[in-house]
């Protein structure tokens, strides 16, 4: 596994791209950030998050108070425009549907360099606020990572928030932190093995449903970890 490095460009580039967005996003929406007590600054953790909507990375990242490492899907760097900033943030691209060993080998040094991560155990936009169910592979990172990982809720990023915004009726945006988690060890194999990541996965995404209105949670409606 090679040492990762924050490309000098990007190094530069974010501060300045993060407070672009911001300033996009509170210029169209009343802003709520809730739970920032909770992140664990200064150790390398993985941020998960529910996704409806291509506005969640942007939304999530510009308002984080520590630089996030992001990974995105491929297709996302095809936009007009959107391939020059997710390259000039350093964002890691990713093809999905396949197994990807370089794409594993920087998530795994990235966090070992100490750097948080952002993913979306759901492996992409729902195009709903109903959660699907998390991705078995997202499941073998958590495993291998040995990280703690960080629940988060994105409420109002949903596909027609531009065309709201656009409008001027300042649709609210709201950002909540959960309590880390610290998952229990994967168990046996074959099998047995995939339905212990499997339920890692769901324990995760339960936590982040608990952060949500229920029109959110979906699939974990009923297994909704809520917080005090």
């Amino acid at each position: 596994m090679s040492e990762y490095q924050i490309p000098l460009r990007a190094k530069i580039l974010r501060p300045i791209i993060k407070a672009g967005i911001r300033g996009v996003f509170r210029t169209f929406s009343p802003i709520t950030i809730e739970g920032k007590e909770n992140i664990p600054f200064g150790k390398p953790y993985i941020l998960a998050m529910n996704h409806v909507s291509y506005f969640d990375p942007p939304f999530i990242t510009s308002f984080w108070p520590e630089s996030l490492e992001v990974i995105g899907a491929q297709t996302a760097f095809q936009g007009l425009g959107q391939k020059e900033i997710l390259t000039w943030y350093g964002v890691i691209p990713v093809h999905r549907g396949n197994y990807d060993r370089i794409l594993l080998d920087k998530i795994f040094s990235a966090l070992k360099a100490g750097h948080p991560l952002l993913i979306a155990p759901e492996g992409g936009r729902s195009r709903e606020v109903a959660m699907k169910r998390a991705k078995p592979g997202v499941a073998y990172i958590f495993e291998k990572a040995q990280v703690p990982v960080l629940p988060v809720g994105i409420i109002g990023t949903t596909v027609d928030y531009w065309t709201r915004a656009k409008k001027r009726e300042r649709p609210p945006l709201t950002l909540r932190i959960g309590h880390e988690i610290n998952l229990p060890p994967t168990i046996s194999k074959g099998k047995a093995r995939r339905e212990s990541r499997q339920r890692n996965a769901d324990l995760v995404m339960s936590h982040i449903a608990g952060l949500l209105p229920e029109k959110y949670r979906g699939v974990y409606a009923d297994t909704a970890i809520e917080f005090p």
